[in-house]
């Protein structure tokens, strides 16, 4: 993919998961955002002071390539701005990478892994990543953010957008998870109380880590023979779960959506009016989880529209979801 093809594909990624799943349009109800230029810088993605990028495999390991192959890694930003603010995207990854954030005061020892989104295209470094995890270390948590392989497009099949067979950033979720638990004392976290929360994209890989343990690719050492399973899930406005094919008011999941009543506590986050991802994907996810006995939580807001971070708007969601978040972490036992 040429380098303006993925800058085109990224003006449109927050719009396209939707619409290949039949989300009715609701910009009617959403204020404007401000579209700025998209620019792409050549490099390699580098964390901020106080963090520690860590590669998760060794230089030797093949690995699948995304669908740029051996592109070399960028960084740009996206639009339109978010809280007023750009947001800045990492892709043409081939060596995937977990940054490691200590915690701020007290350990806790819990652990939560931040899968940003991007849309399979690129991943969010700061808005659904960074950002995050410098709310995540001052609950006493250690922060992770998986930088995974993209970009991966979708295959169309008559016309709706198709999971790949081996979905490359399951495989660096798993790969970072196993690593983690390994670790686990050198990182000063318990191997019990490793979470996951994830955004858009992100959230759909959360789903997937938390109904299978399956690998699709070979064991390379220690670190992949250790559950890959989060202890617990936390899904910001997801998508890719949900039949439109069965119609508005029949909330069955997706052919190729696995649920297990060994998936961890979940808690679901969504706005109603979101424009990209239908939030009957959330619906249909919670409704399957709670059908398999697992324990799930929805927080539902009118307004919010998608891929809000943690930046306040106007809209209450932005500002609230942190703390119900909390609570709901101490309500499951892990703070």
């Amino acid at each position: 993919m040429a380098r303006f093809g993925l800058l085109a594909l990224l003006i449109i990624a927050a719009g396209s998961t939707g619409a290949a799943h039949g989300q009715s349009r609701q910009s009617d109800t959403l204020p404007p955002r401000k579209e700025v230029p998209k620019i792409e810088h050549p490099g390699v993605w580098q964390p901020p002071a106080g963090a520690t990028q860590i590669p998760l495999w060794p230089a030797n390991v093949a690995l699948k390539k995304p669908d740029t192959g051996d592109h070399p890694e960028a960084t740009g930003n996206g639009s339109p701005l978010v809280g007023g603010r750009k947001w800045h995207w990492a892709s043409y990854i081939t060596r995937p990478t977990m940054t490691i954030y200590r915690p701020e005061g007290p350990n806790t020892g819990a652990a939560m892994m931040v899968l940003p989104g991007g849309g399979f295209y690129a991943v969010a470094m700061d808005l659904e990543g960074t950002e995050i995890c410098d709310w995540v270390t001052r609950l006493g948590i250690t922060c992770v953010v998986l930088k995974y392989r993209t970009p991966q497009v979708w295959p169309k099949e008559n016309g709706r957008a198709k999971r790949p067979k081996v979905l490359l950033g399951l495989e660096d979720a798993q790969r970072a998870m196993g690593l983690l638990r390994q670790r686990a004392s050198t990182y000063g976290i318990d191997p019990d109380k490793i979470g996951v929360i994830g955004f858009s994209a992100g959230a759909y890989l959360v789903a997937n880590m938390s109904n299978t343990t399956q690998r699709t690719y070979p064991v390379a050492d220690a670190a992949d023979r250790q559950s890959p399973r989060p202890d617990f899930a936390i899904m910001a406005y997801t998508a890719r779960l949900w039949d439109p094919d069965k119609g508005r008011n029949n909330l069955e999941l997706a052919p190729w959506a696995q649920i297990s009543a060994n998936a961890p506590p979940t808690l679901i986050i969504q706005a109603m009016n979101d424009p990209t991802d239908n939030v009957r994907h959330a619906m249909a996810y919670a409704l399957a989880l709670n059908d398999a006995g697992v324990p799930v939580d929805m927080r539902l807001y009118a307004r919010g529209g998608h891929a809000f971070g943690m930046r306040p708007t106007k809209d209450p969601v932005t500002t609230e979801w942190p703390a119900e978040v909390k609570q709901w972490l101490h309500d499951i036992g892990m703070l």
